[in-house]
């Protein structure tokens, strides 16, 4: 009788351990500062939204970060539990469910505080002189009146770029995402370099990114409802703006020691 009590024991005790343990999920990912990145605190604030909504629900997230068309097509191909963040377009739900909108990304006008600007139309910027990035869009409204030529656009291949353009007064404004604009700021420029920027309150584009769940998984649809109403419930209780607090106040930046130990993993 004892071997079977202590079989019963070993049975018990193994089951409770497979219970306590989170099921870990597999999400792909892109290099994205100030959002998804090695480089930050929690992998960025997005990664640790996401991390955080699935504790919520008892998983585990470990995130791969990959160059972003690998990133798709892995997740598209059931390779992974989920791959963020994107933009809604109709052909991609052949391969995927979309959550609820996870980031809003907001486009502002950057400008130096010695450049006073205001704007209500995209006709206010007539005959200025705007950096940009290559081959890269702002949307189709503002896309379509860069091809009136009312405006010059000169693009370079990186914000770093851009921002020394504007610091250098060689462009008035630089048009981008505005957590994205403060980030490049903070990780290429001098506090002194810093103080001189700011933006234009109005967006020139808001875009909605969401975390996709490849439809050749099974369990897809289950874990989707779950994120979404997780999700809400953040976004509701006002925690979901917390993040972006933090975001704001430099919590997610990697003091030097951390950022050295990271880059030896």
């Amino acid at each position: 009788m004892r071997w079977k009590t202590l079989l019963t024991i070993c049975c018990l005790s193994w089951c409770l351990t497979t219970q306590a343990e989170p099921r870990e999920l597999q999400i792909s990912v892109g290099d994205w500062p100030p959002y998804l990145s090695q480089e930050l605190r929690h992998s960025g604030v997005i990664a640790h939204i996401i991390s955080d909504l699935f504790a919520e629900e008892g998983y585990k997230v470990s995130f791969r970060f990959l160059p972003w068309p690998r990133a798709y097509s892995a997740a598209a191909a059931g390779k992974f539990d989920a791959t963020g963040v994107w933009m809604h377009k109709g052909e991609r739900e052949a391969d995927f469910l979309f959550s609820a909108p996870l980031l809003d990304e907001r486009f502002v006008f950057f400008h130096l505080k010695s450049q006073p600007f205001d704007w209500h139309s995209f006709d206010d910027l007539a005959g200025m002189t705007l950096g940009g990035g290559l081959e890269y869009s702002y949307g189709p409204d503002f896309d379509a009146f860069l091809a009136k030529g009312k405006v010059h656009m000169e693009r370079v291949s990186s914000d770093q770029q851009n921002f020394e353009k504007l610091l250098k007064e060689r462009v008035v404004l630089y048009p981008q995402e505005i957590n994205v604009g403060y980030a490049a700021l903070s990780r290429h420029f001098t506090p002194a370099e810093r103080a001189r920027v700011t933006h234009h309150p109005r967006p020139l584009l808001i875009n909605r990114s969401y975390l996709m769940l490849p439809r050749s998984l099974a369990g897809s649809e289950d874990l989707l409802l779950r994120f979404n109403q997780r999700l809400q419930a953040f976004r509701d209780s006002g925690r979901y703006d917390r993040y972006f607090q933090d975001l704001q106040a430099g919590k997610y930046m990697l003091t030097e020691e951390e950022a050295t130990q990271a880059s030896t993993e």
